[in-house]
């Protein structure tokens, strides 16, 4: 049976295409079924949920289209700077971060801001929330990596990295998470909150994938996709996936094997297949379509994909050690928040002063 997937695909020229593809034979077809050009600026992020695709963009807005509709949504209007950051956590919730520094939890019932935090001093670059939906990972311009605790939307913890890293994912199971500053990606683990490993790019990094627990596929400023495997600590295979460099990469699953989706500069979408084996073996060219425009971002729209359960949360963790085993159960919780308040979370709570007595 044919898989229902669509590749959703961010530009500069402020369009976002939506290409139907078809997986019953041997050689994937694409044929465009629609584009949307909501944006007055180019698209800068695109996240995607059971029902809907979600745009960040330049313009400060995040534009809305429901694809069981097929028609456009609205808008999202409450950063001010560009929209650097969107995803999903199932189809309940959606975050997004901004050059205005702030994180903003989203109810996709109504739409509604149910939380906006400053996260961090400067923009926030890059955001990924844990498998459990319990916590969030953020970076920013002010060099640091923040832990947040979804059920009371506060910070958890912060760690300085002395760099501006530009991307941070979990991985699937989430007991581990990456954070890339420039040609580097650091390993992190969740139990220690430590770095376990670190891999360098030949070229500045530009997208990153799990492809499971231990592989991970890195995109970078060149025509290249290369596979890193954690467990073996080393690269274990590349090829060459464009004509010029990789802005962004997604994946998926089949039954028996993974695709990796990748655009670039040139114009091109590509879907490859990649056998997840011991000795894994250089993609193979499943299609391919051309948008003609200069991509920015890249999606998978899989309407078919398992919906995730919801479960209350349990009490409070209040250490790095206790959130860790925590999160480390195969549990799914519902991030519970009802009210908009603007905190500021970047910078630590200064302490009263007593009244008398002389300085």
């Amino acid at each position: 049976m044919a898989a229902v997937l669509e590749l959703i695909a961010g530009s500069y020229e402020q369009i976002v295409f939506g290409y139907r593809v078809k997986t019953d034979e041997k050689e994937w077809t694409s044929k465009a079924n629609f584009t949307h050009h909501a944006h007055t600026a180019s698209i800068s992020a695109v996240a995607t949920s059971e029902r809907f695709v979600v745009t960040g963009s330049k313009d400060e807005t995040i534009q809305l289209y429901d694809m069981k509709k097929r028609t456009e949504h609205g808008s999202l209007l409450h950063h001010d700077g560009t929209i650097s950051c969107l995803e999903f956590y199932g189809s309940s919730h959606l975050l997004s971060g901004g050059e205005d520094g702030l994180l903003c939890v989203w109810s996709t019932k109504k739409w509604e801001c149910l939380k906006s935090i400053k996260a961090h001093q400067g923009h926030v670059t890059s955001l990924s929330v844990h498998p459990s939906g319990k916590l969030a990972l953020s970076v920013g311009t002010d060099k640091t990596l923040r832990t947040w605790n979804l059920i009371n939307g506060r910070s958890a913890f912060i760690k300085n990295i002395k760099q501006n890293a530009l991307i941070v994912r979990w991985s699937p199971d989430g007991d581990k998470y990456v954070v890339v500053v420039d040609d580097k990606v650091d390993i992190y683990d969740l139990k220690t909150a430590s770095v376990t490993g670190t891999l360098t790019n030949p070229k500045r990094i530009s997208s990153i994938k799990f492809l499971n627990n231990s592989l991970l596929a890195v995109a970078g400023d060149d025509d290249t996709v290369r596979f890193y495997d954690m467990e073996k600590e080393k690269w274990v295979c590349e090829f060459k996936a464009h004509e010029t460099r990789v802005k962004a990469i997604d994946s998926f699953n089949m039954e028996d094997y993974c695709v990796l989706v990748t655009a670039s500069n040139d114009g091109f979408i590509k879907m490859w297949k990649v056998h997840l084996k011991e000795d894994l073996e250089p993609p193979t060219l499943l299609g391919e379509v051309n948008t003609t425009a200069r991509l920015t971002c890249l999606a998978v729209w899989k309407p078919t994909s398992v919906q995730q359960v919801a479960e209350e949360p349990e009490a409070e963790a209040t250490t790095s050690q206790e959130l860790a085993k925590e999160l480390l159960k195969p549990k799914r919780v519902r991030i519970a928040m009802e009210e908009v308040i603007l905190e500021d979370e970047s910078k630590p709570k200064k302490k009263k002063k007593k009244k008398g007595g002389k300085k």
